[in-house]
């Protein structure tokens, strides 16, 4: 049974450190939620090390900057592992060939930048759909249309037999109070249509590989008890239980119409209603509370 928890400091002494979701759980994409903030600085201040993982598209410097633009400070972190560094590595090494055609929008196009952990990268070309060798998708062309748009163009895809590189699994997120679509929807109807895709994000391993990676980078022990913390009963929590993780899930973000958590600083889920979601979606978080605090 899911336990509720009132705040992180609860956990204090329980874990080493932290691997933590950012839009949803530290953020809305507009703005950092200052108690979100101060949970991690307080879970620092007692030792714990605090590892970002997130599904976005991008290297991680360029998360760091969206960061600070938001209001999140450095010392609420100690290092970021993003989905788009993961899948970048497959990338060049040449998972989906040397011509690709990209579904993303244009400030997405760092995707592209060099990696100089590969020592012999493959060259990288774009190219029109119909002379790839695979596709790259970072999101959709516009996050509010429908996914469904790109029937036509998947259907020529999946009888060339290309694969799909997906640089964020997250189908949905809430921009403020806007809902937008992400590349796991384009992703998941491709795979639905007989396509293949590859993910590199949450749940997929690859991303905890690296987040363990780079927890070593800052003097994270290999035996380091860490608490997945998130939004997302299909990315964070299904990426804990698949690592053998201990989950925190913020039911205040994308599930919270669905478990009664109104959207206030202190409001917590429903505990009928959370029972039901976490069955309905056959999860198990050891621990839910609204939000990050």
């Amino acid at each position: 049974m899911t336990e509720i928890i009132e705040s992180l400091a609860q956990l204090n002494g329980r874990y080493d450190a932290a691997f933590v979701d950012l839009w949803g759980c530290v953020h809305n994409g507009v703005a950092a939620y200052p108690a979100a903030v101060a949970a991690l600085q307080a879970f620092r201040a007692q030792g714990g090390k605090v590892v970002l993982v997130t599904n976005a598209p991008r290297h991680r410097a360029a998360v760091g900057v969206h960061l600070q633009q938001l209001g999140v400070p450095e010392d609420a972190y100690d290092i970021i592992a993003t989905s788009g560094d993961s899948a970048r590595y497959a990338l060049f090494t040449g998972a989906v060939g040397e011509k690709v055609y990209f579904i993303g929008q244009p400030h997405d196009q760092a995707f592209f930048d060099p990696l100089h952990i590969v020592t012999d990268p493959t060259p990288i070309t774009q190219v029109p759909l119909t002379e790839a060798e695979g596709i790259v998708c970072t999101g959709p062309f516009d996050p509010m249309v429908d996914p469904d748009v790109n029937r036509p163009d998947f259907l020529y895809a999946k009888t060339k037999g290309l694969k799909l590189l997906c640089a964020n699994p997250d189908i949905v997120v809430d921009r403020g109070e806007t809902r937008e679509w992400c590349a796991g929807a384009l992703a998941e109807l491709y795979t639905d249509m007989g396509g293949e895709s590859l993910y590199f994000g949450k749940p997929h391993p690859p991303i905890y590989d690296l987040a363990r990676r780079r927890l070593a980078e800052v003097g994270g022990k290999p035996d380091s008890e860490i608490i997945c913390i998130g939004d997302g009963i299909g990315t964070d929590v299904a990426g804990a239980m698949g690592e053998g993780l201990d989950a925190l899930l913020i039911t205040g973000g994308l599930a919270a119409q669905e478990t009664g958590t109104a959207m206030t600083p202190e409001a917590q889920p429903d505990p009928a209603l959370l029972s039901s979601y976490v069955d309905a979606h056959q999860s198990a978080p050891r621990y839910a509370i609204g939000f990050l605090r």
